[in-house]
């Protein structure tokens, strides 16, 4: 337990970081799953939609430091690269 003043502050300070980041990490990855599961239904529409709104979530969550840029980026090549697919299939 954290003994002194400043302690106890960042103490509470890392409990409202850690529930606010588990939320944004939440829903990045509900925006990923909506891109997925439009691409899994073969609706190139839907999917092109779903990624057009994930990709600033995407963005946004890794500007905050929430996930690493690396990742963002991987997520959203991947997703794109399955659209392609999806398009020339």
């Amino acid at each position: 337990m954290a003994n002194s003043a400043q302690a106890r502050k960042r103490a509470r300070q890392n409990v409202k970081r850690r529930q606010l980041k588990a939320s944004q990490r939440s829903m990045v990855r509900t925006f990923i799953k909506h891109v997925i599961k439009a691409v899994e239904n073969k609706n190139y529409e839907a999917a092109t939609e779903a990624y057009k709104k994930a990709v600033p979530v995407i963005d946004r969550i890794a500007d905050k430091g929430v996930i690493h840029k690396n990742k963002a980026a991987r997520h959203k090549s991947r997703l794109n690269k399955a659209i392609k697919a999806l398009k020339t299939a």
